[in-house]
């Protein structure tokens, strides 16, 4: 899995680094949380390890352009920080992130949050194929949208896409052998 690590201690971040990369992820270090959103709007990152406390832009911060970035795939966020107590962990969630490492680094600890983000990012992959799915009827060919069914035509244009008609090759071949046919389920065949 492809994991960015934003950390600004040098020690931190190799130790963090080999760790990550002894467990088989590929990993992109950043020596801050500005280099790290560079990196972060460049590629696609399925996990974020970042430092909570940085000085040019802090991992709350961080977390946040990365939930306010449009992005159609899913980031784990995990915060790792030395700072405890309920209000830290409040301020964290509430920044959008899913999970923390407490420093000094733990790599048994490492390996089982990545377990769980891997299982998350691979979950929300997984829905978003399957919202992704058009139910279309076998029969009239009509599309399936919440609870109501509608032609195709209806369901792209409500999208505010145009459709522009022509006919296909297959079609027209057949048109031309069979002059009365007019296209149907069976076009195309």
């Amino acid at each position: 899995m492809k994991v960015l690590v934003a950390e600004d201690d040098v020690v931190a971040r190799r130790v963090l680094e080999s760790a990550l990369t002894d467990l088989g992820h590929e990993v992109e270090p950043c020596a801050g949380g500005a280099d790290a959103w560079d990196a972060f709007q460049r590629g696609h990152h399925p996990v974020v390890i970042t430092d909570w406390m940085m000085p040019d832009l802090d991992g709350l911060e961080l977390c946040g352009r990365i939930r306010g970035h449009p992005s159609p795939t899913y980031t784990y966020v995990i915060l790792l920080t030395g700072r405890v107590g309920r209000g830290s962990y409040q301020q964290a969630m509430a920044a959008g992130v899913d999970d923390f490492l407490p420093k000094p680094l733990d790599r048994d600890l490492l390996e089982a949050r990545l377990t769980v983000a891997q299982r998350i990012v691979g979950m929300h992959h997984h829905t978003q194929r399957l919202e992704s799915l058009l139910h279309v009827c076998a029969w009239c060919k009509q599309i399936r949208d919440q609870d109501s069914w509608m032609s195709l035509e209806k369901y792209i244009e409500r999208t505010g896409t145009a459709l522009s008609h022509g006919i296909c090759q297959s079609c027209m071949k057949r048109w031309e052998a069979e002059p009365g046919w007019s296209g149907g389920s069976d076009a195309g065949r």
